[in-house]
């Protein structure tokens, strides 16, 4: 016993900050781990608002939170974003009320390194922590199949030349795929530590490398996991990209059909980029129609709460916009952008 007290003591203090759901529960827990002599605790009993600042003043190892804080179900995760995106790199261990998969596997992409549920032994939470502490990944078997699972059916990009090297950069590869998940270009600035401008940078070669005006067109080159120069019948041989553009698809339906104009424009453009069947460009036209038409609803709205000077100053910006090198429309939506222009009162006279 002599001797295991001995390396235990030779052994690095973990210092871990708690952040439970409620303040009772953070320093109840505080209290059963610092039993454990190798962990050296800190109860976090503030607004989690200022919990990324007490991260980056308290010099922690790991950051022991619960996924829902001061009452608000998955406020843990979204401070785990906000470290992220602060450049914060602290090893987290996220408490658990629910196991279901969609909770574990927004934990993960938050940036936890350890799944614990609320339910297990704090003894076993003391061995999360130092596990995590060392570098692993704490979770349980269907925890990690979950996560595995989740990253062999994201969105790929296989852009390659024809001599098969990938045409795109590490870094824009990493912009496209979270592209693929609908990120703006803000979220994928904050994901990436880049700045905005840097992200349509990296955009704008993405679109000269791979032949592609927009980014509804890369979205669905990448959906549709097929390399440039292939029809969208080939790709993956299993068929696995087809089957994801299909349930990619109709979520963007879903979407246009619960009448938001963006998902309406996208999947106009969709069909006239997919054209496998005669109707798809009577279904784009359709579909650009009902999205102008919500957009003219919109419009209404807007105008009643600006002055004839404001309005007028819109036009002339958008004007100028529309002249831009890189705001042409693509394929076959010149035709339609004429229309929206001359129904929209932006065209000259």
């Amino acid at each position: 016993m002599a001797i295991l007290s001995d390396s235990k003591t030779r052994k690095k203090i973990v210092r871990v900050l708690v952040a439970d759901g409620s303040r009772i529960h953070t320093h109840l827990l505080t209290d059963a781990l610092k039993r454990d002599p190798l962990l050296e605790v800190i109860p976090f009993d503030s607004s989690s608002s200022s919990l990324v600042s007490a991260v980056a003043s308290l010099n922690n190892d790991v950051l022991v939170i619960s996924a829902n804080l001061d009452e608000q179900p998955a406020r843990g995760l979204e401070v785990l974003r906000e470290l992220r995106a602060a450049g914060r790199t602290i090893r987290a261990v996220v408490l658990m009320d629910s196991l279901k998969d969609e909770v574990v596997l927004n934990a993960f992409r938050a940036g936890a390194r350890g799944i614990f549920s609320k339910s297990q032994p704090v003894e076993l939470l003391c061995k999360c922590i130092q596990c995590v502490h060392e570098g692993q990944v704490w979770a349980s078997s269907r925890e990690m199949i979950v996560a595995l699972d989740a990253l062999a059916s994201a969105p790929t990009v296989r852009a390659v030349n024809a001599h098969g090297l990938s045409l795109l950069s590490k870094r824009e590869l990493q912009v496209v795929r979270c592209l693929a998940e609908g990120l703006s270009n803000r979220e994928i600035a904050q994901r990436l530590d880049l700045s905005q401008h840097t992200v349509k940078n990296h955009l704008f070669r993405v679109f000269d490398k791979l032949g592609v005006s927009s980014r509804i067109e890369l979205l669905f080159m990448t959906l549709n996991q097929s390399a440039p120069g292939q029809s969208a019948t080939e790709g993956s041989g299993n068929g696995s990209g087809r089957a994801e553009f299909r349930d990619e698809f109709a979520l963007l339906q879903k979407a246009a059909e619960a009448g938001l104009p963006a998902a309406q424009l996208a999947l106009a453009q969709l069909y006239l980029v997919r054209r496998t069947d005669p109707q798809d460009a009577v279904r784009a036209y359709t579909w650009y129609l009902v999205a102008l038409e919500r957009a003219s609803q919109a419009k209404g709205l807007i105008t009643k709460m600006l002055t004839a000077s404001q309005i007028e100053e819109a036009h002339k910006e958008a004007v100028t916009k529309l002249s831009q090198p890189g705001t042409e429309p693509s394929l076959d939506f010149d035709w339609l952008s004429a229309t929206h222009l001359q129904e929209g009162g932006l065209t000259k006279r």
